[in-house]
């Protein structure tokens, strides 16, 4: 491999990025300082990055593209942590608080059988009613309506709730969990590992160090997780960069993500955006969705190897270029999602499988759907391209 392709019309690559991208196209790793450098790159330089994020994709887990059947449960909307950044909580009296029964879950989960769904995914607000038992009856409920289900549910917030309610430490209560039929977890509630940053955001009610301490606890009894970040706010490159060598390390230590998932911030709704208009971001610019796929790539490359886009954050057209800039997974089909549209994403809350395909061959991939943990379920081939590569738009 060398970057004498990456030379385009917008002028050649400067030595200094290109001594990085030659570095990643070795598999060697990058620096925290690294990868501010490629935050901040601009034209051809930027394009440069994209372009070698695609071949490490390509390295690394071949020219496929991936998506998993799969279905959102959000079992209740009230929750009391506060979190600035989001609208989807409401409070136990509002008329649209919703909290369902475990038998309700339980038929969600079946109907997403009988349509074709390997997966749910089970998350709901920190409900003040919820008992030390609630978390293990939702899992109880649902292996016993569809036993060969796989079960990806709560984030280590809700874990670490579950542990304050139980009084149990989280691997205790995570072997408990598991041992009833939980699969996996997703690694959400991560928003910017950076103190600063989750106080802005959190007033830091689930710590980076509790949230470290609750991933390293599931990977140490078997049960894989995600791991996100969810930038475009009050946040900046290096802690972007800083995020990402801390799941790097995590990763090292313990080998339990699955797969790497940046979601950029929605804000429309949000009380972070609304009462600060002029000190938080309304999200991230374009630019910067192809740049945190890209850049990811490089920094994890031969640890987290899955990078996923996601279509409900940024649109199943911009989900699908980034197959072409480092991501090789468009996450799931859903059939339902509330979080990200109570706070006014406008992208839907369904795509169907034959439009997963059709955009992974879109960007020249072969398309496969996957269970949870990247084995294959069914492989629809491949379809050529009637160009060699997706037109990117807004890159810099």
């Amino acid at each position: 491999m060398n970057l004498s392709q990456f030379t385009s019309h917008q002028g050649h690559i400067s030595a200094p990025i290109k001594a990085i991208l030659a570095r990643s196209l070795l598999g060697e790793e990058l620096s925290v300082t690294d990868a501010c450098t490629l935050f901040a790159t601009q034209g051809a330089d930027a394009q440069a990055v994209l372009d070698t994020a695609n071949q490490v994709r390509e390295k690394r887990v071949g020219n496929t593209g991936t998506f998993v059947i799969t279905r959102n449960i959000n079992f209740t909307n009230v929750c009391y942590m506060g979190c600035r950044f989001c609208n989807f909580a409401k409070e136990k009296g509002d008329k649209e608080a919703e909290f369902l029964t475990v038998e309700q879950v339980a038929d969600r989960a079946e109907e997403a059988w009988q349509r074709g769904a390997t997966e749910v995914c089970i998350q709901g607000g920190l409900h003040p009613d919820i008992g030390p038992d609630y978390y293990r009856e939702l899992i109880i409920a649902v292996k016993k309506r569809v036993p060969d289900i796989h079960i990806h549910a709560f984030s280590p917030f809700e874990i670490w709730y579950g542990c304050k309610k139980g009084r149990l430490e989280p691997e205790v209560f995570l072997t408990e969990l598991k041992a009833l039929g939980l699969g996996s977890m997703p690694g959400t509630a991560a928003e910017i590992l950076d103190t600063e940053v989750r106080k802005q955001l959190t007033k830091n009610k689930l710590t980076t160090e509790e949230w470290v301490r609750i991933i390293k606890a599931a990977h140490s009894v078997g049960v894989k997780t995600t791991s996100t970040i969810m930038y475009g706010h009050v946040d900046q490159p290096i802690h972007w960069a800083n995020h990402l060598k801390l799941l790097r390390d995590i990763q090292k230590d313990t080998g339990g993500f699955t797969e790497f998932v940046p979601l950029g911030f929605i804000h429309y709704e949000t009380r972070l955006y609304k009462d600060n208009p002029d000190k938080v971001r309304p999200g991230p610019t374009q630019d910067e969705h192809f740049k945190m796929h890209a850049i990811a790539r490089l920094m994890l490359q031969g640890h987290i190897d899955n990078i996923q886009a996601s279509w409900v954050k940024m649109g199943p057209e911009v989900a699908t270029k980034m197959l072409q800039s480092g991501a090789n997974d468009l996450g799931g089909t859903l059939m339902n999602e509330s979080i990200s549209r109570a706070a006014g994403a406008t992208h839907g809350q369904e795509v169907f499988p034959e439009d997963m395909v059709a955009n992974i061959h879109a960007a020249g991939l072969n398309a496969i759907q996957r269970t949870t943990k990247y084995d294959t379920v069914k492989d629809y081939g491949t379809r050529p391209l009637a160009t060699n590569r997706i037109a990117i738009q807004g890159v810099a």
